[in-house]
């Protein structure tokens, strides 16, 4: 069995409130409950050999997540998925377990869908005009960086973008740049406040449907 092996899960349901750090160690104590000892690094403060590709942010759900992970011995993959979902807290599921062959650097898109919810506002109306707003030829947002606050035109960053009025919402899907650059959806919501308050929905909830090579190929 290959040495660095992927899964791919959902993180739904109640587990969106999980923070990057306790889904960590969550991870950790589901496999060894189902008896799949990882590796641990080497020196003076080991640590398992796992690592989320694209760390989820608190309060959104995917149903595309993908984890790199060694174990110390050869397993059935073809067990793993449900034996881990067995110990895993509600709302994490595992889909399927593999040989990891292509390294994270080349994800590079990722399709999201957006529940927006207004409570007074026609919905045709947001719909129109979030349509016209995103089809701008520039949106550019303040963002918080790693020196302080900066501007960014987040048009370079969205692939595509539809939006549709529903009979109590207004729903919203994404194609965006995952990496190089990486652009949060909430970064979608963000640009509505500082540039169109008139059209920000008063409740939005993201969830990750998909990830892609740059070809447009879905990534494992």
């Amino acid at each position: 069995m290959p040495d660095k092996l992927r899964m791919r899960f959902s993180k739904t349901g109640r587990a969106i409130w999980l923070s990057h750090l306790d889904l960590m160690r969550t991870m950790q104590r589901a496999f060894l409950r189902a008896d799949y000892p990882l590796k641990y690094s080497e020196g003076f403060n080991p640590h398992a050999q796992i690592s989320i590709l694209l760390p989820l942010s608190v309060g959104v759900s995917s149903v595309c997540e993908l984890m790199d992970f060694q174990l110390k011995e050869d397993v059935d993959l073809s067990e793993l998925p449900a034996r881990l979902t067995d110990v895993m807290p509600e709302g994490i599921q595992v889909h399927e377990a593999y040989p990891m062959e292509n390294k994270a650097k080349f994800l590079k898109w990722l399709r999201v869908t957006a529940r927006l919810e207004y409570d007074d506002r026609n919905l045709e109306e947001m719909a129109a005009g979030l349509t016209a707003f995103y089809a701008r030829d520039s949106i550019v947002i303040t963002r918080k960086t790693k020196r302080g606050e900066g501007e960014t035109d987040i048009v370079p960053a969205i692939q595509s973008l539809q939006v549709k009025a529903g009979e109590k919402r207004v729903d919203l899907e994404a194609v965006i740049s995952a990496q190089e650059p990486t652009l949060n959806p909430d970064h979608l919501i963000a640009a509505l406040r500082q540039l169109k308050p008139e059209l920000a929905p008063d409740f939005a909830a993201f969830t990750r449907q998909e990830v892609y090579f740059e070809n447009g190929e879905v990534f494992r």
